[in-house]
């Protein structure tokens, strides 16, 4: 970055020459900047005055940028359109906390401080993971949370969207899938230990014309949405809609009150998992059929954490599969299941990604992971070839508490602090030069056992995100050489972006009173966590 004396002001006659491929960038900065400045930013020729040029330029590699402001005019230059859609976030940024709001400020100038800056991503993934399962986040929720991502440069979108709580998306092959899965009469307030119970139905769900809409809101941000379909764990509410997908072989005696199993309306593992059967194979691709239909992603996510194995072990179905496949055990056998839809997928030209535990019992070659349970996963995985997403629990669930203050809401995890964001490195120092190109990139995790509304997630996940965001874009150094005393100083401008955007963070001073949770039983865990 290169800083001159002076700036360059925006005038009434101010607009943007897009050049060609940078039409929707130029269309999105009259949607924002020009709701927030109030100014027409029309349709300009390069050889006039106050224009912003928008152009891709093939020298420069695919998701950089370069932005220039000089005196006679404004140029972002990206290798590609989102590149230029990248630059764009930086001169948004530079105008200055105001240019994040929906609405011009009365007497407000704009200017922009003369300055070259060349830049481009460490990763290819830079992610966030929303979890509307446990509690649903309504579309308009969604959308919102697309534009901070992109206002934080981050790119892909894990929408987790299947679990024992609730199944949000709908799929027309299998309407009970929604009609019942969606919906659970009530919810646990708190951590499961919690005696507090909200008592009224809970749930919703997307249409496939809200998946679509969702899908190209995003695409013209330039972040990937990766689905999930969780399998074969976490799937009760599944299993609540259709039955026959569950171990009925051994299930019979727990069935609730003599009654079909319900919506989970609890936190945990449930211990109520998919059959290992055809008919469980053939339901699921029927579902990720429709799947692919709406979502064009690379990867599609399909879970394969926390599987009780318990019925399995119980089940003669599951045990005569297990003796018909050859297999040891259980553990394989969950392989076998992952194994069968990473085929599917790779025929059909996808890519499998999947939480850590689908390494255990073998992992199919194209099959990609996401770290969760620390770096081990990730490591191991990286070792023997498969492309990781670095996830850690312990340093990137930002459902973890914030603080060790008595106030904070529902306090569940370690404490990770901003600082303790900021000082994440997502590739391990374990790994070789070449075992480190498998870390495609991070991802940032929003579980929301105890969110239940959008005030409760923003609280969580900012300002944390935003160290995120700083790590996933930026070659920082080593995590104790970084400085976090300048990011601090930097935060102080971001929170008041942060405020523009209508974010309901956690101040450093601490929860506001109405962001307090008093008496709601949480988990909290003290201590460091383990870095493992």
């Amino acid at each position: 970055m290169e800083r001159a004396e002076g700036f360059y002001e925006l005038g009434d006659g101010f607009g943007i020459e897009a050049g060609p491929g940078t039409e929707d960038v130029a269309r999105r900065l009259r949607g924002t900047l020009g709701a927030a400045t109030g100014l027409a930013l029309p349709p300009k020729k390069g050889d006039e005055h106050d224009v912003l040029h928008l152009s891709v330029q093939p020298g420069l590699d695919s998701v950089e940028y370069r932005l220039v402001v000089a005196p006679h005019g404004v140029h972002i230059q990206g290798g590609s359109p989102a590149g230029v859609f990248w630059g764009a976030q930086t001169l948004r940024q530079l105008l200055g906390p105001d240019a994040f709001r929906r609405a011009p400020l009365p007497g407000r100038t704009w200017r922009l401080p003369l300055t070259e800056i060349r830049d481009s991503p460490r990763f290819r993934w830079r992610g966030l993971m929303l979890d509307v399962a446990r509690h649903f986040m309504p579309k308009d929720g969604v959308l919102r949370y697309l534009d901070l991502m992109a206002a934080h440069k981050l790119n892909v979108f894990h929408f987790h969207l299947t679990d024992d709580q609730g199944w949000r998306i709908e799929i027309e092959k299998y309407p009970r899938l929604t009609e019942v899965g969606s919906w659970r009469a009530r919810t646990k307030f708190g951590h499961r230990a919690s005696p507090l119970w909200e008592e009224k139905p809970h749930g919703g769900y997307y249409t496939r014309n809200d998946i679509r809409e969702i899908v190209a809101y995003a695409a013209e941000r330039h972040i990937a949405v990766v689905p999930e379909i969780d399998v074969p764990g976490h799937s009760q509410a599944a299993i609540a809609a259709y039955p026959e997908l569950g171990n009925t072989d051994v299930t019979t005696a727990s069935i609730e009150g003599g009654t079909v199993l319900s919506v989970w309306d609890t936190w945990g593992i449930s211990p109520n998992v998919l059959a290992p059967t055809d008919n469980t194979l053939r339901f699921y691709e029927g579902v990720l059929e429709e799947v692919l239909e709406l979502f064009p992603s690379e990867f599609v996510h399909v879970g394969g954490d926390e599987c009780l194995k318990d019925q399995w072990r119980r089940s003669p179905t599951a045990q005569e599969r297990i003796r018909e496949l050859g297999l040891r055990d259980e553990d394989e056998l969950q392989a076998w299941f992952i194994g069968h839809f990473d085929k599917w997928l790779t025929a059909r030209g996808r890519r499998l990604i999947g939480w850590d535990e689908i390494l255990e019992g073998g992992l199919a070659d194209g099959a990609a992971v996401s770290s969760w349970r620390g770096y081990a996963g990730g490591i191991a995985a990286a070792r023997a070839g498969h492309d990781v997403v670095m996830c850690p629990e312990q340093q990137v669930y930002l459902d973890h508490r914030q603080h060790a203050g008595a106030d904070e809401p529902v306090p569940i995890g370690y404490v990770r602090t901003l600082e303790d964001v900021y000082r994440f490195e997502p590739v391990p120092p374990q790994l070789t030069s070449d075992e480190a190109r498998h870390v495609l990139g991070t991802q940032a995790n929003l579980w929301t056992e105890v969110m239940e509304d959008q005030a409760r997630v923003d609280y969580q996940a900012f300002p944390r995100l935003a160290a995120f965001a700083e790590v996933a874009w930026s070659r920082l150094p080593a995590p104790a050489e970084r400085d976090f005393a300048d990011f601090e100083h930097r935060m102080a401008t971001h929170y008041r972006r942060l405020d523009a955007l209508g974010v309901a963070y956690r101040p450093p001073t601490g929860p506001r009173p109405w962001q307090r949770r008093p008496g709601v039983l949480g988990r909290p865990i003290d201590g460091p966590p383990p870095n493992r």
